[in-house]
């Protein structure tokens, strides 16, 4: 089964989502942006879900730089993603509660 991370390699809930999944590969989205058409996929599935308005990058944009679509707002801030984006069996999911996990480690 191939599984992939997308995350930050900083990021508490990406690492915990990697120590479970080990054989998952993990895509720093810092040091490897998301393209284009991976942003336009994931906001497909997630919606506006993916912008994460709680942390510390969306707090520090100024109004102006807020009211900006999603696709350039993951473009220009790829830290605003919540995280993590795990694709597995074809599927993504997004985050690392309780209802991902099991949904990916069960068999």
């Amino acid at each position: 089964m191939s599984i992939i991370i997308y995350g930050i390699k900083t990021c508490d809930t990406c690492r915990k989502a990697q120590k479970a999944l080990p054989e998952a590969s993990f895509r720093d989205i810092r040091a490897q942006p998301l393209t284009g058409p991976e942003i336009a996929e994931f906001l497909a599935e997630f919606g506006d879900e993916l912008i994460n308005r709680a942390s510390t990058t969306w707090r520090g944009l100024p109004d102006d730089a807020r009211a900006q679509d999603a696709q350039t707002l993951l473009a220009a801030h790829p830290t605003l993603m919540k995280r993590p984006v795990i694709r597995a069996q074809g599927q993504y999911y997004l985050g690392w509660k309780a209802d991902v996990q099991a949904a990916i480690t069960t068999p």
